[in-house]
């Protein structure tokens, strides 16, 4: 019996255990699936306007990179191997963060594939796809079909090969990445900072030297890199390649505090999210890091004349739109989830756009996702100015989050609709919208709070966030709203 794809190929990307979930039989089959629904399909003469001038002259290609996990390479051979077959070319950039492949899909015009399981545990791998010029590769863009016919040939054998089978060669984009990088951020004039980073034995350990430091051959900038786990290691020995999970973050908040450095930095296990900590140890929100980030970026669309938009999702901070509206911004709310913002982001041509997990999306990124950006230009806006980071970041915190929050219930369906009934009842101002889950509001009522609940796309899970204006609101509303979500069956997750 072969594996049912659906338990691995969800909304975003495709992720599972190795080998009994993700084998190379299934990345070959999903190579093959690719090739012919969405890189073959785009190559086609005027089908992709991100294509550059020469693009159809060339024979269709694919950019393929994979993060420190073992089992990546032979993933990768795998998938290499289904493309090929289809009669197109594999070009493989080796060892790279996800934003790294972003850039390269962007930069060659090649729709492209990273190998990676992002923050899961070892035994993990997965599979992000794009198409030419970074664009996401997601459940209502393509991968549904992706699966549909991936699924087919593990059901019923591959087709038959091409007549003329692609190539495979292989390129270092690395320099070419952090020169892209650097040439966005100018940070040769800020005062000296110190900065402790944070890879978790990722891919933070492969860039972060290349596009901070002098290892792809740039000048030296005015920053003192306190490395943290920098050797690449998939077994992840020290701790979760996971900063969004606290237990996660202590060590770079003691060494942050032990070096006496201006701010801590930490990257996921494909180095594409960033978290950021200020002197003291603290973590910075990912919604107060979206509006610093946003407004510098709103003012130099501004400057140049321009109107701007910025995207969030609907579980940042409040503060996030208050702040770059009055800047003179306009904001896009949208759903959760990368391939959503960066559709909204394509759509709009916003400058910037950023989510609560940390993920940060700029246009001059190909509308991608990258930490690193994030975090160059968190090093520029605090390397400007004399105050510290916590002095800067408290200016994008005016209220008081939760944080996700999750829990296990039995009933999904039923555990939300006894929250929405009773909030309904004792609340009858209140406003409910379900852009994704439900979002009940009292933030123009007093006092001032408003909650997401939101149920997991793979497990029955139900996730919480909650903002209020001050703290003991927050924790009226969070426990109240945990109450009922666990008052039948449901438990902490």
């Amino acid at each position: 019996m072969t594996l049912d794809l659906s338990t691995i190929i969800k909304a975003y990307d495709v992720r599972g255990t190795v080998p009994d979930q993700l084998s190379p039989a299934v990345a070959e089959a999903v190579g093959a699936a690719f090739a012919r629904v969405v890189v073959l399909p785009e190559h086609a003469p005027g089908a992709s306007p991100d294509a550059s001038p020469d693009a159809a002259a060339r024979r269709p290609a694919v950019v393929v990179g994979n993060d420190m996990r073992d089992s990546g390479p032979a993933l990768v051979e795998a998938f290499a191997r289904g493309l090929t077959a289809a009669g197109v070319d594999v070009v493989r950039i080796g060892l790279c963060s996800t934003d790294g492949l972003y850039f390269a899909s962007g930069s060659l015009s090649l729709p492209g594939a990273m190998f990676t399981a992002s923050h899961n545990p070892a035994v993990y791998n997965g599979i992000k796809l794009c198409r030419v010029g970074a664009r996401p590769v997601g459940q209502e863009t393509g991968l549904a079909q992706v699966r549909e016919r991936a699924q087919s040939y593990l059901d019923d054998g591959l087709p038959e090969p091409a007549p003329e089978p692609g190539t495979v060669t292989e390129r270092d984009l690395l320099a070419d990445y952090a020169a892209f990088l650097r040439g966005l951020v100018d940070l040769s004039g800020i005062r000296p900072l110190k900065v402790v980073v944070d890879a978790g034995n990722g891919m933070g350990g492969h860039t972060v030297p290349a596009v901070l430091g002098t290892g792809a051959g740039l000048p030296a900038l005015p920053l003192e890199v306190v490395p943290l786990y920098f050797e690449l290691d998939g077994t992840f020995p020290n701790h979760e390649a996971n900063p969004l999970e606290p237990k996660n973050l202590l060590d770079l908040q003691a060494a942050v505090v032990e070096h006496g450095a201006d701010l801590g930095l930490a990257f996921d296990g494909d180095a594409d999210r960033c978290f950021v900590v200020d002197e003291t140890g603290r973590p910075v929100s990912p919604s107060a890091i979206t509006a610093l980030v946003g407004l510098r970026e709103v003012g130099k669309e501004l400057a140049a004349g321009r109107t701007p938009t910025v995207i969030h999702n609907l579980i940042t901070s409040r503060a996030v739109p208050d702040l770059l509206q009055a800047a003179g911004a306009t904001t896009v709310r949208t759903r959760v989830g990368h391939s959503f913002i960066k559709a909204q982001m394509a759509q709009h041509e916003a400058v910037f756009g950023g989510e609560h997990s940390a993920h940060y999306y700029f246009r001059d990124f190909f509308f991608a996702d990258t930490g690193m950006l994030a975090a160059m230009h968190v090093l520029a806006a605090l390397g400007e100015q004399q105050h510290p980071l916590s002095a800067l970041a408290e200016m994008y915190e005016p209220y008081v989050a939760s944080g996700e929050i999750n829990s296990r219930v039995p009933d999904v369906a039923a555990a939300r609709e006894r929250v929405l009934d009773a909030y309904r009842e004792a609340y009858p101002d209140i406003a409910v919208d379900e852009l994704d889950g439900a979002t009940v509001s009292h933030w123009d009522g007093h006092p001032q709070w408003w909650f997401n609940l939101r149920a997991s796309n793979t497990e029955p899970l139900l996730r919480l966030n909650v903002e209020a204006a001050d703290e003991d609101i927050m924790a009226k509303v969070r426990d109240d709203v945990l109450s009922l979500v666990r008052a039948e069956g449901g438990e902490p997750a």
